[in-house]
C-alpha cells in the first residue's frame, strides 16, 4: 500500500467550497484509492504578507496503483489549473494570495530531488499548516531526510 500526503489551501473567494472540489477531483483522479482527510486549519499567509488568511487541509491517499511521483505531481497541477489558473507567485516570483494551492508533501519515504519536484516537500517542516494535518493522518509517517516522525516535528522534538 502506497501513502501519498498532499496539502490543499486558499486564501480567496469561497476557501471552503474551493477547497472541497479540489478535493472531489482529487477522488475521481484516484477512484480506488482510500482518501482520508484532517480537520481543517486556518493558518496566516506563509511567505508573504496579506490580510487573506488560508484555509488548509491535509489529505492522505492510500493506494496499490502507481506512485511515480512526476505524474502524480502533474495530475495535481492539472485539478489546480481546472479550478484557479491564475498564477500563485507574481511577476518577480513573490507569493501571492490565491483561490487554491495544492502541493505534494510526500510519497511514501521516496526522495526526490529534480528541478520540477522535490520530495518530500522542502519547507514542510517549517509550515504547521502543513504537518499539523500531515500529523493528524499519519502521526508515525518518517521524514526520511531527517528520520523524525511526523509527531516529532509538530512537537518540534528535534
Amino acid at each position: 500500500m502506497h501513502r501519498i500526503h498532499i496539502n490543499i489551501g486558499s486564501n480567496q473567494g469561497d476557501r471552503l467550497t474551493l477547497i472541497e472540489s479540489a478535493v472531489a477531483l482529487i477522488s475521481c483522479r484516484w477512484p480506488d484509492a482510500c482518501l482520508r482527510r484532517s480537520d481543517f486549519y486556518d493558518s496566516e499567509p506563509w511567505g508573504f504578507e496579506s490580510a487573506n488568511r488560508f484555509l488548509n487541509l491535509g489529505l492522505l491517499l492510500e493506494t496499490d496503483g502507481d506512485v511515480a511521483p512526476r505524474d502524480i505531481l502533474h495530475s495535481l497541477q492539472a485539478i489546480e489549473r481546472a479550478i484557479a489558473p491564475e498564477p500563485h507567485r507574481d511577476n518577480l516570483g513573490n507569493y501571492i494570495d490565491r483561490r487554491i494551492d495544492i502541493d505534494l508533501i510526500a510519497v511514501d519515504s521516496l526522495v526526490v530531488d529534480t528541478p520540477e519536484l522535490t520530495l518530500p516537500h522542502p519547507r514542510m517542516r517549517s509550515r504547521d499548516f502543513v504537518m499539523k494535518p500531515l500529523c493528524s493522518l499519519d502521526p508515525a509517517w518518517v521524514d526520511p531526510i531527517t528520520g523524525l516522525t511526523a509527531r516529532d516535528i509538530v512537537r518540534k522534538e528535534f
